[in-house]
C-alpha cells in the first residue's frame, strides 16, 4: 500500500470514529452544540423560512401584556337601573271565584328596581363613553366604574338603535382614552382581545382571532359585524375589541349563546362605524343618514341563468308608500347593480352607501327590471327614527 494510500485511510478511520464519538455525546448530552456555539461566541442560525425569536421576553406572541396595559384602563363597566313596573297576583280564595275568574286577580301595582351590566369605551378625555344601546335602554340611572375604582354618574348624550350604539358623557379629570386603530380593518386571522365585564364579576381579559368580518345577524339595520373567538359573555356587550397593539377595533355587542349549540362565535360592530355614529351624537345630537326608502334582499342567481357566478347586486323586496323610491318608480323585483358609478356589492353594501349619504342627495340607481336595463334618479330623504319603521 502506497503512503498516500495509507494516509487517506487513516484520515477516514478517524473521521468515522469522530463522528461515532459526537454521536455518543449527543445522546448523552443534547445542548453540547449550543453550550459549544454559545463558549465561542457563534450565533445559532435560525431555519430558513423561519422567524426568529423573540429577543424580549413578554413582547409579540409570548404576551399580550402591554396592549392590555395599553387598553384595560379606557374599558368601563356599566351598571344600568331602571325602575319596573309590575303587578301582584292574588288567588282567589273562594273555590267558587276561582272556577269563575280562573283562580288569580290582579292586585295593586308596584315597582321594583332592575339593573342591567354591561360595559363601556373611553372614546375621548373629556368624557365620552361608547357603549351598546341595548346595555343602557330604558335605564333612568346609569353609574360607570372606572379602571382605577372612581364611580361617575353618566348621562345619555344620544342613541342610535339602527347600530345599538350609544353615547354617554361622564364628568372626571384624567380619563385615559381608547387608542383606536387605523381605517383599515382587522384581518382574518388577527389576534384579538375582548376587554369587558362578563356577569358582573369584573374587568376580563380573553383573546381569539378574528373569524370573519362583514357578518349579518338581522339584530339591526345596519350591520357589518366582526365575528371572532375571543370569549363574549353577558356584560361584555359595550366594551372594546382591541387588537395586538391594544388598539380599538371593535365594540363587543352580540354573541350566539350554547343553547342555540355555538361556542366561541361572538360579534363587535366595526370601530370605523362606532367612531361615525359617535361624531354625529357629539355634533348633532343623533344620527343623520340618506334613505332609498326600499328594503332590499340578496340576489339570487340560478345555475342556468347564464351570469357570472360572481355577480353582485341587491334585489328590491319592497318599496315605502311615498318613499324616494316610490317616487322615482323603483318596484318590487328590480334589481339594483349599481348606485351611480359604483358597482353594488350586496344589500349591506348598499344600505351602507346610502345612509353614508346626506339627505337631498340626488344618485342614480341602474339594474334589471324583468331582465331589461333601467336607470331611475332618487332623491334620498332623511331616514325614519328606528321605531317609525318598525310601527310602520
Amino acid at each position: 500500500m502506497t503512503r498516500i494510500a495509507r494516509a487517506l485511510s487513516f484520515v477516514i478511520r478517524f473521521a468515522i470514529v469522530g463522528l461515532a464519538v459526537a454521536f455518543v455525546i449527543t445522546l448523552a448530552w443534547p445542548q453540547a452544540g449550543a453550550a459549544l456555539r454559545a463558549r465561542l461566541g457563534l450565533a445559532a442560525a435560525a431555519a430558513p423560512g423561519l422567524p426568529a425569536a423573540a429577543a424580549t421576553p413578554g413582547s409579540g406572541p409570548a404576551s399580550y401584556a402591554d396592549a392590555v396595559a395599553r387598553a384595560a384602563p379606557a374599558v368601563v363597566n356599566i351598571y344600568a337601573n331602571k325602575l319596573v313596573t309590575e303587578r301582584q297576583l292574588r288567588v282567589y280564595p273562594d273555590p267558587l271565584l276561582r272556577r269563575l275568574f280562573g283562580g288569580v286577580a290582579l292586585g295593586p301595582a308596584y315597582q321594583r328596581r332592575e339593573q342591567s351590566l354591561g360595559s363601556g369605551v373611553i372614546a375621548s378625555a373629556d368624557g365620552y363613553v361608547l357603549t351598546n344601546n341595548h346595555v343602557i335602554a330604558g335605564a333612568n340611572d346609569i353609574q360607570v366604574l372606572l379602571y382605577d375604582g372612581r364611580v361617575a354618574q353618566a348621562r345619555v348624550i344620544g342613541t342610535d338603535a339602527d347600530t345599538d350604539l350609544a353615547v354617554l358623557k361622564i364628568d372626571a379629570r384624567h380619563l385615559p382614552a381608547v387608542a383606536v386603530a387605523a381605517a383599515k380593518p382587522p384581518r382574518v386571522g388577527d389576534v384579538v382581545l375582548a376587554i369587558g365585564n362578563p356577569f358582573g364579576i369584573g374587568q376580563t381579559v380573553t383573546m381569539g382571532i378574528v373569524s370573519a368580518n362583514g357578518r349579518q345577524l338581522n339584530l339591526s339595520t345596519y350591520e357589518d359585524f366582526i365575528q371572532t373567538d375571543a370569549a363574549i359573555n353577558s356584560g361584555n356587550s359595550g366594551g372594546a375589541l382591541v387588537n395586538a397593539h391594544g388598539e380599538l377595533v371593535g365594540i363587543n355587542t352580540a354573541m350566539l349563546g350554547r343553547a342555540s349549540g355555538a361556542e366561541g362565535i361572538g360579534f363587535a360592530i366595526p370601530v370605523r362605524t362606532a367612531n361615525t355614529v359617535l361624531e354625529q351624537i357629539v355634533d348633532h345630537g343623533g344620527v343623520t343618514r340618506g334613505w332609498i326608502g326600499a328594503d332590499y334582499g340578496r340576489l339570487s342567481i340560478a345555475a342556468d341563468s347564464g351570469l357570472p357566478a360572481a355577480a353582485r347586486g341587491a334585489e328590491v323586496l319592497d318599496v315605502y308608500v311615498g318613499g324616494p323610491a316610490a317616487k322615482a318608480g323603483l318596484r318590487p323585483g328590480d334589481v339594483l347593480l349599481r348606485l351611480d358609478e359604483h358597482d353594488i356589492l350586496d344589500p349591506s353594501d348598499l344600505r351602507n352607501r346610502e345612509a353614508a349619504l346626506k339627505p337631498g342627495t340626488e344618485v342614480t340607481l341602474s339594474g334589471l327590471r324583468d331582465g331589461t336595463p333601467f336607470r331611475a334618479a332618487v332623491m334620498l330623504a332623511q331616514r325614519p327614527r328606528y321605531s317609525s319603521l318598525s310601527e310602520g
